[in-house]
């Protein structure tokens, strides 16, 4: 069971000001050696691997409730990273630096290619309400983002056995069933990391998701079609341990991974925000916000109270205070981030 501390007081006073007086624990040595690869997988009880893979999301679940200003940029970058792979899964060319291109460098409403729509379908899961999520709204969006043929009763379906699964699995049931599902309805393993990370989130009670499973290659074997999304649930554990023991570890090293994100990217906020009483333009300050819950943005970003050449010498300035990084490369349709 992973116990779930309720934020305190001093979590909140961090939104509002600078750099977290929390530090960010390390993760010890023994846990990072017990999630096992897929080498050693074999070699493990289920046991050991539920135990690991628990405690790692029990960490995890420390990270998100700090509630940190840098949250959003470390979710939204942790969706890039799952399209990417999502991306590839697909048959696609895209990298990371090609999906980001393809939805920064398109206006508001244009389309943004196949490949641009996954990275908007995990850009939906970690910037959605997890309420949300999982409503028929959505879905159907997120099956949309997906390139995923669909109509509304397909949606239902899902649906509704998304809510059974929720109601009646735990937390290693709903990462197998999640997956089960969305093979049973004739969708990509995508789909069921996209759903296992959505219900994840809910039953932790995290206000917003945490892109894990998309960024993982393999997701263990194909549970097969079933009945129904508990049935699929009792025998995938019951007589396939392997199957859900591999993809509790898949799940533990996506989470380590987070963790590890959040630790890099903790450290180049912080030097963010000492910078930014420095800077003297008029809308710095929505500058930097927008640099902490994102991504990235581009040069040419519409921030109010900021022309294009001030936000350049802004970008120029932050920049050469180590505070943020130019990630494009280019010297034209520049893009920078935490």
């Amino acid at each position: 069971m992973i116990l779930r501390p309720k934020p305190s007081p001093r979590h909140h006073a961090t939104l509002a000001g600078s750099p977290s007086t929390l530090p960010m624990a390390t993760m010890p040595t023994w846990l990072r050696r017990a999630i096992p690869d897929a080498q050693s997988l074999a070699g493990k009880d289920f046991e050991d691997v539920a135990l690991a893979a628990g405690a790692i999301i029990g960490a995890l679940d420390m990270v998100v409730r700090r509630q940190e200003r840098w949250a959003g940029a470390w979710r939204q970058r942790l969706a890039l990273t799952a399209a990417a792979v999502t991306a590839k899964q697909a048959g696609r060319v895209e990298d990371e630096a090609a999906l980001r291109d393809a939805v920064l460098l398109t206006r508001p409403g244009d389309n943004v290619g196949p490949a641009g729509l996954l990275l908007l379908a995990w850009r939906r899961l970690a910037g959605m309400p997890a309420e949300k999520l999982l409503t028929k709204a959505g879905i159907g969006a997120m099956l949309d983002n997906l390139g995923l043929a669909r109509d509304d009763a397909s949606v239902s379906d899902l649906t509704d056995d998304l809510r059974q699964l929720s109601a009646s699995a735990g937390l290693v049931g709903m990462l197998t069933g999640a997956i089960a599902i969305a093979v049973r309805h004739g969708f990509a393993r995508a789909l069921g990391a996209w759903l296992a990370d959505a219900l994840l989130a809910q039953r932790l009670g995290w206000v917003h998701a945490v892109p894990l499973l998309g960024a993982e290659a393999a997701l263990g074997a194909s549970a097969r079609p079933r009945r129904s999304a508990a049935s699929s649930v009792a025998i995938s554990i019951g007589t396939d341990p392997e199957h859900a023991k591999g993809l509790l570890a898949v799940q533990a090293r996506a989470a380590l991974r987070a963790i590890d994100l959040s630790a890099e990217l903790e450290r180049r906020a912080d030097r963010l925000l000492a910078v930014a009483p420095k800077l003297r333009a008029k809308a710095a300050g929505a500058v930097v916000d927008k640099l902490l819950s994102d991504d990235a943005i581009v040069a040419s970003e519409d921030i109010a109270g900021m022309s294009d050449r001030g936000l350049r010498r802004l970008f120029d300035r932050l920049v050469e205070l180590g505070a943020v990084r130019e990630l494009s490369g280019r010297p034209t349709f520049r893009i920078y981030g935490l």
